[in-house]
């Protein structure tokens, strides 16, 4: 009876103590808040990072809060609210040109396509942009990347957005899809998992990628302001280190295994469903391949925000990118 009692003492101190360490281990994490523009598929190298433990190789406890817009994301960013936001980098084309002495600066690129989709009312294997004349678009708040991305694709396919169509930038980019459902627009543009969710249900019908139309640009990046990257550079370069490992997981593995692992950040779509979410992303060549944002891509997305007729004045490229953090993780990761 003493030799039970002694064994579950001793269980009971070695339980105690794993808690003790694994309270210790959580403790020699750097906490920091990641404002993301929007939960998406779209997004996917960063939700390996977490599932795949690499912001804890690198010493990061990251926690992401949801902002649903990029204007909100710059806003979390600039009030502190959010220590690095992932967002267009059209945001920090607007701060920079507002004259902001302590503006946001990108460092890290995450995507190379804009990743919605055109959905219909109808079915339509056969569609053609010119379909949309006289149609209405929910394209999302004027000014955002998703938005001008998607005036850039009606222009290229002979559209006039006086004449032919109506793009609609009255309506949040959070509540599009629902706004959609109950009727409103003849056309919406959504990112996944909602645009396979809309058509799973019968309420819509991916009938066009916008990502395969506009072709390549920085889409997506991760950015701090000037001054939270000069007094923190190691906790900079751990999270771009954490991303760029990321990519590179996602070019050795399936759109199944890819799909299992972030799977508890989409609890609501099953495996097979978030699969095929996954490789219409992966098959159209979505994410980077490292987190470099080069100046030719910069140049292309403000050719788009110029299009647009939202381009004041061009920043300069050396003003509101980095690539030191980037070429450091490529530089020693690929050792």
């Amino acid at each position: 009876m003493n030799i039970r009692k002694n064994w579950a003492l001793v269980l009971s101190s070695l339980m105690i103590l794993m808690l003790i360490t694994a309270g210790c281990s959580n403790n020699n994490l750097t906490k920091i808040t990641l404002a993301e523009v929007t939960h998406s598929t779209f997004y996917a190298p960063q939700y390996v990072a977490l599932a795949e433990g690499f912001f804890e190789e690198e010493g990061l406890d990251v926690e992401i809060i949801n902002t649903k817009g990029a204007d909100k994301t710059m806003a979390a960013l600039l009030s502190d609210e959010a220590d690095i936001g992932l967002m267009g980098p059209e945001a920090s084309v607007y701060v920079y040109n507002q004259g902001k002495e302590d503006f946001a600066v990108n460092f890290a690129q995450l995507t190379q396509r804009d990743g919605s989709f055109l959905i219909s009312r109808q079915k339509d294997d056969n569609f053609t942009f010119d379909k949309l004349k006289g149609k209405s678009i929910l394209g999302g708040r004027k000014g955002g990347v998703p938005e001008m991305t998607l005036e850039y694709v009606l222009k290229k396919n002979k559209l006039d957005l006086e004449k032919d169509v109506n793009v609609r930038t009255d309506i949040q980019f959070g509540v599009m899809a629902g706004a959609f459902t109950s009727g409103t627009g003849d056309y919406v543009t959504l990112f996944e998992p909602v645009a396979s969710s809309l058509e799973k249900e019968g309420k819509g019908y991916i009938v066009a990628s916008i990502g395969k139309e506009s072709g390549y640009l920085p889409y997506t990046c991760y950015s701090s302001k000037k001054s939270y990257i000069k007094k923190n550079p190691d906790i900079i370069q751990k999270f771009t280190n954490a991303i760029y490992k990321s990519q590179q997981w996602l070019k050795t593995h399936s759109s199944e295994e890819i799909a299992r692992s972030i799977s508890s950040e989409f609890p609501e779509t099953n495996i097979e469903d978030l699969t095929v979410v996954v490789e219409r992303y992966k098959s159209q060549d979505t994410w980077s391949e490292t987190t470099i944002l080069k100046e030719d891509s910069l140049n292309h997305l403000m050719d788009i925000i110029d299009l647009a007729g939202e381009l004041d004045k061009r920043a300069p490229y050396d003003k509101i990118v980095t690539t030191e953090f980037s070429q450091k993780a490529v530089d020693n990761l690929d050792k």
